[in-house]
């Protein structure tokens, strides 16, 4: 066997070894329970997890309430903005016609 022929069955040899060590590894940790200690950090972790979707949730409807209040109170204020703007032209053109009428009294 020459040498870059033992260089590569070395290399083959060392892979192989590291890659069924990394898959004993894998197969040990998904097949062991999970420590008393663990559980507790995840069940907490779970429970903060859910805490903080209600809370996402409710933000979600308050905004979303909060949203069709604004849009409201919009429209109503725009619908008294147009009521008082028709009411300021008529009352233009009322003033309009009794200068005109005072103007031709006075003539």
């Amino acid at each position: 066997m020459d040498r870059s022929t033992l260089i590569l069955v070395t290399t083959l040899i060392l892979f192989v070894a590291f890659a069924l060590g990394w898959f004993a590894r894998w197969l040990m940790t998904r097949l062991s329970p999970i420590e008393n200690g663990n559980m507790t950090e995840v069940d907490r972790l779970a429970q903060a997890l859910h805490d903080a979707e209600e809370t996402r949730d409710q933000a979600i409807v308050y905004g979303e309430e909060r949203e069709r209040q604004l849009m409201n109170q919009l429209t109503q204020t725009d619908a008294e903005l147009r009521a008082i703007m028709e009411s300021l032209g008529e009352a233009r053109a009322e003033v309009e016609m009794m200068q005109a009428e005072i103007e031709r009294l006075q003539a």
